[in-house]
């Protein structure tokens, strides 16, 4: 009979202090979207702590009661206010620009410049072999493409003309896309895949080159990648290196299971992704606009081609916002 009796008396005593932390609570969630300074995100948690020692009272002295059942309800709304997922403030977005960008970047160079040498290796290769046997560039062009090299004109002449520039870097940045993911997919495959479509660029481009060299055409050829070629390569590579770091992630797992080592990996590389998402819809702006359009002098598409590229590795190295090492993950 004490015993309920001390256990009403508690109630009494706490209530009006559990109706104030209701009706905070409602408040709080009507003011959801708003951000919490130090001293209102300090009372909150303050107010968490209290309520969890009343809440293991109330299991203790009136277990399965009413009163218990509302503090739990009570509890789990301020558990929730409490356990959010942090908004993607302005700190946030510089952090990872600065810092987690150009650790994913550091951990992936031996891998990039495997992939680099393969793809300079390809582009040889390809020279070599149009320039012995030039047969074989049936193998790479179309006979459309071959029939303009002949007569002296180059395919990408054109375009400028025939499909207006807003489409035409549309349609680019939509395949330059789809080759980067293809890229970065592949890599799950023990990395044979990003071999693969590595050297597959590098003979095509590599046979190209020495096609158009045959017939005087090479310089016009590197005039038009001249703008968007860097960047559009480089970003090429790196989804490679993304994609083999992907796949030795499932191979050679670093957490105790395959998955978690998927995913973590998965969540580690996507904002990589993103900044070359974002660098893609530049090449994309470039190739449809200033590649195809003879009245861009070699000079400015030199600067323009020079000055994205430098721009990428000043972001993607973080000194584009002054990353320093030791603030790396």
């Amino acid at each position: 009979m004490s015993a309920a009796i001390s256990a009403q008396a508690w109630v009494r005593s706490r209530i009006a202090t559990w109706n104030g932390w209701l009706a905070q609570s409602d408040t709080r969630a009507a003011d959801s979207g708003q951000a919490l300074d130090l001293q209102a995100a300090r009372h909150l948690i303050e107010r968490h702590r209290a309520l969890a020692r009343d809440l293991a009272t109330a299991r203790r002295l009136l277990p399965q009661s009413r009163t218990t059942a509302a503090l739990e309800a009570l509890y789990l709304r301020s558990h929730v206010q409490i356990d959010r997922t942090p908004r993607h403030t302005r700190a946030a977005l510089l952090r990872l620009a600065r810092d987690q960008i150009p650790a994913v970047m550091a951990s992936l160079l031996p891998t990039l410049l495997w992939i680099v040498a393969l793809l300079l290796a390809s582009v040889g290769a390809g020279w070599w072999l149009i320039t012995r046997y030039p047969e074989l560039i049936a193998l790479v062009a179309s006979p459309a493409m071959i029939g303009q090299v002949e007569h002296g004109h180059l395919w990408t002449s054109e375009l400028f003309n025939v499909v207006p520039s807003s489409m035409l870097s549309l349609r680019i940045l939509s395949n330059n896309i789809t080759v980067t993911l293809l890229m970065f997919c592949s890599g799950i495959f023990l990395g044979l895949g990003v071999a693969y479509f590595t050297a597959l660029n590098g003979l095509m481009f590599g046979a190209l080159l020495a096609f158009t060299h045959r017939h005087g055409l090479a310089g016009a050829l590197l005039t038009f990648t001249a703008a968007h070629g860097p960047v559009e390569l480089s970003v090429m590579c790196i989804a490679g290196a993304a994609g083999i770091a992907l796949g030795e992630s499932v191979l050679r797992p670093s957490l105790p299971s395959r998955r978690e080592s998927f995913e973590t990996t998965t969540r580690r590389l996507g904002p990589l992704l993103g900044a070359c998402a974002v660098l893609l819809i530049g090449c994309g702006i470039i190739e449809g606009f200033v590649s195809p359009n003879p009245h861009v002098p070699l000079a400015l598409r030199v600067s323009i081609g020079i000055g994205w590229w430098v721009l990428m590795l000043a972001l993607l190295s973080g000194r584009l916002f002054g990353w320093t090492r030791s603030r790396t993950p």
